[in-house]
């Protein structure tokens, strides 16, 4: 499931699992959440739109700390 979440109704910071970078409140964004029953509010994801649209070809994000060395 997705839903468009216009920029006055987004009251929160999330976090982009696309780009790893914060979506800040009033900033419109995209949630998604598995379309089976299975899931609950803790699988729903708050995305950038275009990282949404771009999400197919994506590598996973990978998170590194300041110091660490850049391989590949």
């Amino acid at each position: 499931m997705v839903r468009s979440v216009p920029g006055p109704a987004a009251t929160k910071t999330y976090r982009c699992p696309g780009c790893v970078q914060e979506i800040r409140p009033g900033v419109p964004h995209v949630v998604a959440w598995p379309a089976d029953v299975r899931g609950d509010l803790t699988d729903r994801r708050h995305w950038h739109p275009g990282c949404w649209r771009a999400r197919e070809q994506r590598r996973p994000a990978i998170e590194r700390s300041r110091s660490a060395p850049r391989h590949g």
